[in-house]
């Protein structure tokens, strides 16, 4: 059924949006609402918590954990987005895993542009590792922006004399603000969700006049990626940023560090998203959940 699956999902992300402008007030209400449609595995609970001086959302698994932390990023292109948002992935990664995720509500732009996303998400890094939580049990995970996040919080760690996490996981990151990617053409009108210009339209807002050529905003193409934990990077055969993905596997390859690329044929961004209704989500998640406890385990 997966190829009825691939067209149900694109037609709903092709739906008809709101021809006015609209204010960003209105595009987050949005988002949320989209999002809020996700299956959420009742495998798990949730509760409010703190991280590096900010909320977060504590995702545990019914059942005994086991050890580690997820340390989540949710997506919305740095303008967008929330734990709630998330949880249909954060859901279904700590029932796969068992192990308990905490998704961190990082500053967004326009109010907050660059760089404080990475410097929150460095916080709340450091707060684990502050509450005797060894790196080894630590790994970093994110879709889209928030991807973006988990890809680029070891080179802030890195910098900063931190050890790193055990392993990071990127599900359709934004990983090259210099948008150079050749999918950004070859994909373009196959992407159903996002184009050049509305991709343009956010990074203005987290850029806020900054230069998109720096190792933290294009780390697929500028970031030096020695001593770089192992790392899955997933992405949608569909997606105008898939380049950030192939690119910034190949730097790591180059770089000597463990690395997965895992492309999915004919899917969306963030497709992962879409588990019980697509079968190559729930597929990709397993895939990504064997990843984390093989690391998190040695």
């Amino acid at each position: 059924m997966t190829a009825e699956q691939r067209a149900y999902v694109d037609g709903l992300l092709r739906r008809p949006r709101p021809q006015k402008s609209q204010t960003l007030e209105e595009l987050r209400a949005g988002f949320s609402g989209m999002m809020a449609s996700m299956r959420v595995d009742d495998h798990v609970r949730t509760s409010h918590s703190s991280l590096g001086g900010r909320p977060a959302l504590a995702v545990d698994p019914r059942r005994n954990a086991a050890p580690g932390v997820l340390l989540y990023f949710h997506g919305g292109g740095y303008v967008f987005g929330s734990p709630e948002d998330s949880l249909s992935l954060t859901s279904a990664l700590v029932a796969c895993t068992g192990i308990r995720s905490v998704s961190l509500d990082y500053r967004l732009a326009p109010e907050y542009p660059f760089p404080a996303a990475l410097e929150d998400a460095l916080a709340a890094y450091r707060d684990l590792l502050d509450r005797g939580i060894e790196p080894s049990q630590i790994a970093f995970v994110g879709d889209s922006a928030g991807g973006g996040i988990a890809a680029t919080t070891p080179l802030l760690a890195r910098d900063a004399g931190l050890p790193m996490p055990a392993a990071v996981v990127a599900l359709s990151p934004v990983l090259d603000r210099t948008m150079t990617g050749r999918s950004m053409e070859s994909k373009a009108g196959i992407d159903p969700l996002f184009t050049r210009e509305s991709l343009q339209a956010t990074r203005a807002m987290y850029l806020a006049g900054g230069d998109p050529e720096h190792e933290y905003l294009s780390p697929a193409v500028l970031a030096d990626l020695a001593g770089y934990p192992p790392l899955l990077l997933q992405a949608g055969g569909n997606e105008v940023l898939l380049d950030d993905s192939t690119r910034m596997a190949e730097r790591a390859w180059m770089a000597g560090v463990d690395v997965v690329l895992d492309v999915t044929a004919g899917v969306p961004h963030v497709f992962q998203s879409f588990t019980g209704v697509l079968d190559e989500a729930d597929q990709a998640l397993d895939r990504a959940a064997l990843f984390l406890t093989q690391r998190l385990r040695a």
